[in-house]
This record gives structure tokens, C-alpha cells and sequence, in this order.
């Protein structure tokens, strides 16, 4: 099998990010592994789609880092390839990564990817439907029970009125962005800074205001799904308790947070099954909820994480399983010329 990963950039790729952990596996399971930058992408004048990429070196490595220093050394000597020709590419780039000096670069990715789509690669998550997904009003699309409050503006006296109707309590974040960048927590001791908060937030756009669910004190459970339903091996979950306890309310690793293995309540997995379906009609097949209490806060569908995380936490090998369950689907792509990715995400 043919398999590329479309990320930011190889340098700003780091050794404890998924899409390392992945790529390694699918080299252990000798697989053809390329790692392509959104901006190394050719539309060829035969209209295929060509790139250039990174190629490891090696069929075996003992671990991300090594994978990771010998990408990055053959990112000096790009090698061309034909994505026409690759049976599966997982799109693995932040689109909040490139705002300042990009912006321009993801969705032509994404467009990159909608004509491999429409040539017959496998492209996951479903670009399309990503494209829909570059900010945080995609998630308003999923059922409303498991949402929390919600406006979105850019008026500074609405985000007011809202924080008013939540009780005064609320969380405020840019509606473009990830890893807890621009998230400010409102209570009693931050409200003398609301107005410094609110033009942050809307400096470059509209903010999201939800309101504050006291259970995230605590930290936020990451559920990782995949073909719409919890990753699981053996009945042990790809699941963990994030958490922060220096004071700082984001607990997202990338934000200083902690983390540790836990089991999905009943709540959580309630969660997942309400957002299952969503999920496969979307082709979102690989996805990361964040989930406090009895609500979603957030789904990351552009590059879900933890994968590395749950492994180390559990012994499970949850990245081999997701390349067994691409190479499964490769084989039914085969057979049904026809299918859709949101299909396929469904087997």
C-alpha cells in the first residue's frame, strides 16, 4: 500500500505528534510512506496530482525521534511523486498553524485533495467536508444535546450580553484555532480584563462564547473515534483524562496540560454514539472528541492526536490497527470502483 501524510511542514513537525507515530507503523508493516508539505503540492498539466516529498530512508526505526531526525534530513533532497498513484492519503495539517504567515495554504490543500478524491485515492479525513470544517461553527452541525451554549460574533457588546446570560461565567476563544491557543476562562477574577480579553479574541474574526461547564476544572477527557465509533483494542479505549494543575484552565498537552488513562463513562460513550453517525456521513473517519461531563467541547477532525499517548498509556498497538483497517479498506475500494469515503468510513 501506498501511503502519504499531508502535514504543515516537516519541520515543524514534532516526534510526539500522531502522524510520526502513524507513519513509523505503516513503515513496520511495509508500507510506502511519503510525508508531503501543504505547500509542496503540483496539479500536473495531464491533471494528475504530483508532489514533493519526504521519503524515509529506512525500513525499520526504533522509535518517533529517529523517524522523525531522518525525515527531516531527507527533506534536503525532496523526492517527486505521483498522489494519483497512492492508494491512501490522511490529511494531517492545523489549519490554526498557518493563519499569521499562510493562511492561503490550507484550503488550497484541500483543493489539492478534493481532485485526488475525485480520481479514485482514498483521502481521509473527507476533504470536502473539512473544507466546511476550517473553523469551530462546523461544530455547531452536530446534535445540539451534546453541545454547551454557544454564540458566535464579532461584537464586543454581544460577547457581553452572552457572558451575562451564561451567569457570568464563560469561556471565550477565537473560532479559528486549536491546541487551547486564544482560550480565556471568564469568572470573577478575570472579568476586570473582559475588555482586553474581547479584543484579543476578535482581532482577527469572529469568537466563539460558550458557556462555562464547572466539571472542566477538572480537565477534559480526549476520545478518539474511528469509522465513527470509540477506538478500541481488546475493550481497552483510546482514551485520556487531560488535566492542568498549575491553574492554567486549558489542558490541552500542547498548552502545558497532563495527562492519564481512563476508561469512558457512560456519558462520554453516550456522546460518541450520538456523533457517530455525523461523523461517517462526513468521512470524518479519524476523529478526537473532548469531552467535559455530559457535553462535547470540541471535535477535532484536522489532526486528531493522542494516538502515541494511548499507546504508551495502554501497551495497545492502536496505530497498527488503523493501518490494518486502511489496508482493509483499500481492498474493498478495489472491489467497489464506486464507493464514497463516508461508505468506506462506515466498514
Amino acid at each position: 500500500m501506498k501511503i502519504a501524510f499531508i502535514i504543515n511542514d516537516i519541520h515543524t513537525e514534532k516526534d510526539n505528534y500522531t502522524t510520526i507515530r502513524l507513519a513509523r507503523r505503516a513503515i513496520k508493516m511495509e508500507h510506502e510512506v511519503a510525508l508531503i508539505g501543504i505547500t509542496d503540492l503540483i496539479y500536473e498539466a495531464d491533471e494528475s496530482v504530483s508532489a514533493l516529498a519526504c521519503k524515509p530512508g529506512k525500513r525499520q526505526y526504533d522509535n518517533d525521534v529517529d523517524l522523525l531526525k531522518s525525515l527531516q534530513r531527507q527533506s534536503k533532497k525532496l523526492k517527486r511523486i505521483s498522489l494519483s498513484n497512492y492508494d491512501v492519503v490522511l490529511l494531517r495539517s492545523d489549519p490554526a498553524d498557518e493563519l499569521l504567515k499562510r493562511p492561503w495554504a490550507p484550503n488550497s490543500a484541500l483543493l489539492f485533495a478534493q481532485l485526488l478524491a475525485n480520481q479514485g485515492v482514498l483521502v481521509l479525513n473527507d476533504p470536502t467536508h473539512l473544507t466546511d470544517a476550517s473553523n469551530k461553527t462546523y461544530f455547531q452541525t452536530y446534535p445540539k444535546t451534546v453541545r454547551p451554549k454557544t454564540e458566535i460574533t464579532c461584537s464586543a457588546e454581544e460577547i457581553k450580553r452572552a457572558v451575562n446570560q451564561f451567569g457570568g461565567n464563560a469561556v471565550i476563544k477565537p473560532l479559528q484555532g486549536s491546541g487551547g491557543q486564544g482560550v480565556f476562562i471568564i469568572n470573577n477574577d478575570s472579568k476586570a480584563n473582559l475588555n482586553q480579553i474581547i479584543d484579543a479574541s476578535i482581532r482577527d474574526g469572529y469568537a466563539i462564547v460558550q458557556e462555562y461547564l464547572p466539571a472542566a476544572a477538572k480537565g477534559d477527557l480526549r476520545l478518539i473515534t474511528l469509522n465513527g465509533k470509540p477506538l478500541q483494542i481488546d475493550g481497552v479505549y483510546a482514551c485520556f483524562h487531560r488535566y492542568n494543575d498549575t491553574g492554567d484552565g486549558r489542558s490541552n498537552i500542547s498548552a502545558g496540560g497532563k495527562y492519564e488513562l481512563v476508561e469512558p463513562d457512560e456519558q462520554a460513550l453516550a456522546i460518541a454514539e450520538a456523533v457517530g453517525p455525523k461523523l461517517v456521513r462526513d468521512g470524518m473517519y479519524f476523529a478526537g472528541l473532548d469531552i467535559v461531563g455530559d457535553k462535547m467541547m470540541e471535535i477535532n477532525v484536522d489532526t486528531p492526536g493522542g494516538i502515541n499517548m494511548a499507546e504508551d498509556l495502554t501497551g495497545k498497538d492502536f496505530s497498527g490497527y488503523i493501518i490494518a483497517d486502511l489496508e482493509r479498506k483499500v481492498r474493498l475500494k478495489k472491489l467497489y470502483k464506486q464507493i464514497s469515503i463516508s461508505e468506506l468510513s462506515a466498514v
